[in-house]
């Protein structure tokens, strides 16, 4: 067994014991947002697959519950979507929860379903089970991700699954009877990896009426920071499949880290926010990475919007306002000019904690960033390099890291400034790092395994002078 040398995150999900890896059937329903989860609760490595379940009602605090759903003569239980049935579509009751997912068992996959009466506490599956079976010559048919589509007079349900190297939509109306109507792919995949844990939205641009659907997905292999990884495609959906609005060549990354997989969104999310986190992992480590009693923790709920850049509409993520109220003891700077050898955040140490920071790009700066999590050995350095616009985050000696020979390396991503500025927002729990470059137009997701002791800051400018706006630190810590 490999130690975990960081304690449990402070404001990340992380699973009671054991292995959790893809979020499911994320659902808002009388006043709770529901996360359950794929979960191994007999081993920290992947296995029989069951629904693990909890509850909150701000994002940040939650409750874990009894396991949702359990594997069974048909087989283990693989990722899914929770849905609320107001109109009794399906014959289980008016708002209903009932979960849509797939049972694997022999290298068959086939989609079924689940209801609850009580709150998603306790779950019947449908007698009927499989509602939709794979064809005959498809291996991988998974990860139904189901939303109404219309007036909840005129609309229907609406199904979008993994198919191998495509994304297969169908229709119904109850949840049932399933017909196809579509799908998207291949020739648009971007790499040689499966698709996996489809989810489809609608989002205004820019805050305007103006609107795209965004397709989210889950590719297994070949991504920016190596192994596994989450494309999007933005473009129109008509209620029965979805077009892209880019040619085939344009690749788009929602993360250029390494560790942000299967995202999912909440569905009925109250406020009407699409509100989206993924697993914090990778399928080329994550059976091996550090663990004392678990393994496996979710991202930062991010809130998403669309945005027009000269590229086209691109996709951009947020850490959700709650989080704000994790905020303890706060430092603020402003106006200073940050020189070589000089550090700003010297006397300050922290293993869970929120920067914000403004910069202003001057001509003579080689590089400026910051270090976090240092120690004997240790630091986690995330970068900006004004003259190749790009940003990096840096885990070669982020602590441990001998488990796999692709975990410590730089993940990197192009970013120019807006009117000569440039925003980092970084947040760091522990054993992970997420940073939001530009107001979330780009992010970058990491893992790390440092010491329990590596506590040290340091904000940094490399030959030259760095003019810094803004600066404001918090330590983050659960509230009472």
């Amino acid at each position: 067994m490999l130690t975990h040398p960081s304690s449990r995150s402070i404001y990340h999900f992380t699973p009671p014991s054991n292995w959790m890896n893809d979020p499911n059937g994320l659902v808002y329903y009388q006043g709770e947002y529901h996360l359950f989860y794929q979960y191994h609760p007999e081993s920290p490595i992947w296995g029989p697959m069951h629904w693990g379940h909890a509850v909150g009602c701000d994002l940040v605090n939650w409750q874990h519950l009894p396991i949702a759903l359990y594997p069974d003569e048909n087989g283990m239980v693989f990722s899914g979507s929770v849905v609320i049935d107001w109109k009794d579509t399906a014959g289980f009751g008016e708002a209903v929860m009932l979960a849509v997912f797939t049972h694997h068992k022999e290298g068959r996959q086939n989609q079924n379903l689940a209801y609850s009466h009580d709150s998603g506490r306790t779950w019947t599956k449908y007698a009927g089970n499989p509602v939709l079976s794979a064809p005959e010559h498809l291996h991988d048919f998974r990860d139904p991700k189901v939303f109404w589509f219309g007036s909840q007079a005129e609309g229907h349900w609406v199904m979008c699954l993994a198919a191998g190297d495509r994304i297969m939509f169908f229709i119904s109306p109850d949840l049932i009877h399933w017909t196809p109507c579509g799908q998207l792919g291949p020739g648009l995949i971007a790499t040689a990896g499966v698709w996996e844990t489809p989810d489809l939205f609608e989002l205004c641009v820019d805050g305007s009426q103006e609107t795209r659907w965004v397709l989210t997905i889950g590719v297994q292999g070949g991504c920016p920071a190596g192994g596994s990884g989450t494309q999007y495609f933005v473009g129109q959906f008509d209620g029965c499949t979805f077009t892209s609005e880019n040619p085939p060549e344009t690749i788009l990354w929602a993360d250029y880290g390494a560790d942000y997989y299967a995202p999912q969104s909440w569905n009925n999310e109250p406020s009407q926010r699409r509100i989206m986190l993924g697993w914090m992992s990778n399928w080329q480590y994550a059976n091996v990475t550090p663990f004392t009693t678990w393994r496996g923790m979710f991202s930062l709920p991010r809130e998403l919007t669309l945005t027009r850049t000269a590229a086209g509409v691109r996709l951009v993520q947020q850490p959700v306002p709650e989080l704000r109220n994790l905020r303890g003891e706060h430092k603020h700077w402003q106006n200073e000019t940050i020189v070589p050898g000089a550090n700003l955040l010297a006397g300050l140490q922290g293993d869970s904690f929120e920067i914000a920071a403004d910069f202003q790009i001057g001509p003579d700066t080689e590089s400026f960033g910051f270090r976090v999590r240092i120690g004997e050995g240790e630091q986690t350095t995330i970068t900006y390099i004004p003259g190749e616009q790009k940003v990096t985050l840096d885990r070669t000696h982020s602590g441990q890291s001998d488990f796999h020979p692709g975990f410590a390396r730089i993940h990197a991503a192009d970013l120019a400034p807006i009117h000569g500025s440039l925003r980092l927002h970084i947040f760091v729990d522990h054993s992970s790092v997420e940073v939001f470059a530009n107001h979330g137009q780009i992010t970058l997701s990491d893992s790390i395994f440092p010491s329990a002791e590596s506590l040290g800051l340091e904000m940094f400018s490399k030959y030259g002078a760095t003019q810094l706006n803004a600066l404001d630190f918090y330590h983050l810590e659960k509230k009472p």
